[in-house]
């Protein structure tokens, strides 16, 4: 039977407009009620550029191929480049985009491409920064819902790896994952701006 893991990512970047800033990602992996917790910083980046490292990292730390992946995002930038096919056409159009301009973050997403090929991928796009408010299913119904509009009502899980109807306790799950992720990018950025800070020159 093929193993399923589930790969859950976020990237985060303090001053994502600035020339100086510091970016952050964290991804939890999860599998058969194992999980392993990654995360890193980088300076002057951008926000999409972390939550393509979230995943990069995510997959990277797999041990083996011919897994069934099931990754959770809060990126359209990148949950939609693999479910809506745009990576298709970046590549078959030489790493043009539709306005025929160089593809930002080549080098990144061709590191995604490459470590996904021994792999089946499934994309769900998570809304981020989403706390569920107290009251369960009812008080939480509108966010389940455009969960499902986004991502349909079926899910891959290890239970049933055809696919099996999403339940709302798996939808408060899949949220509490994203939280965690936020939260290893956001201290990952502010352990490399204590430590950036710390290693500047001294004033006078």
């Amino acid at each position: 039977m093929t193993k399923i893991v589930n790969i859950y990512t976020d990237g985060a970047c303090s001053g994502n407009q600035n020339e100086e800033n510091v970016g952050g990602w964290g991804c939890v992996l999860e599998f058969a009620g194992h999980e392993k917790e990654l995360s890193g910083a980088e300076v002057n980046t951008t926000n999409n550029r972390m939550e393509l490292k979230a995943l990069i990292e995510a997959l990277s730390a797999l041990k083996e191929g011919g897994l069934e992946l099931c990754i959770f995002s809060d990126s359209s930038y990148l949950v939609n480049c693999f479910k809506q096919r745009w990576i298709d056409g970046w590549v078959r159009n030489g790493w043009k985009n539709a306005q025929k301009k160089p593809v930002e973050n080549r080098e990144l997403w061709e590191q995604l491409l490459a470590l996904l090929a021994p792999n089946t991928a499934h994309f769900y796009l998570i809304k981020g920064h989403q706390k569920l408010k107290e009251g369960g299913a009812k008080a939480n119904a509108p966010a389940f819902r455009k969960f499902k509009e986004n991502n349909g009502d079926i899910i891959i899980s290890a239970k049933a790896p055809g696919g099996e109807k999403l339940s709302y306790k798996r939808f408060a799950q899949i949220v509490e994952y994203n939280d965690r992720c936020d939260a290893l990018a956001t201290t990952a950025i502010k352990s490399l701006s204590v430590v950036s800070i710390g290693d500047g020159p001294e004033l006078t």
